[in-house]
């Protein structure tokens, strides 16, 4: 058992934290939306390598598998079958355009969008999730971004190698 947290992990905590604070309070901003989908858009774009090319990775794979996931939810199955379908596409084309790397972060997306409770069960709400889905990566690369900077301006790239390890 791991004692002692690194710097690098402690950064990766807080960036998870503000991500999701800030999803919180936009969805407090816009009640009438369900923002509070977009925090797990968000702590699957951050990493703890601070790497901005991951987070483009990440992004790819959420607009991926939310467009997956609204396309499969007008198709006239139960919720249950679209779910397995969309997950099945969403890994079948993560896999067949050889993006591997963001596979689990599409399917998480698919989910998102398809998964409805039976009694809000509409395609606005299906669009509502995309959206939130974009939101939370959004708000992930702003995140990741500022991270970057304030790692340049602190001179102080750690190589991804070594994160965990301090």
């Amino acid at each position: 058992m791991k004692l002692s947290i690194s710097k690098a992990e402690w950064l990766y905590v807080i960036k998870c934290t503000l991500g999701a604070a800030i999803c919180f309070w936009l969805s407090d901003l816009f009640p009438q939306y369900p923002l509070f989908w977009s925090v797990i858009s968000v702590v699957l774009v951050v990493s703890p390598e601070n790497d901005q090319k991951l987070a483009y990775i990440r992004i790819e794979g959420n607009i991926m598998g939310s467009a997956i996931g609204l396309l499969v939810y007008f198709l006239p199955f139960p919720t249950i079958i679209l779910l397995c379908l969309g997950v099945s596409l969403t890994t079948i084309a993560g896999t067949l355009l050889n993006l591997k790397m963001s596979v689990r972060t599409a399917v998480a997306a698919t989910i998102i969008v398809l998964y409805q409770e039976k009694l809000v069960n509409n395609w606005e709400v299906a669009l509502q999730r995309v959206a939130c889905v974009v939101v939370g990566c959004i708000v992930g690369f702003i995140i990741t971004w500022v991270f970057i900077r304030l790692e340049k301006a602190t001179g102080k790239k750690k190589d991804a190698n070594h994160v965990g390890t301090e």
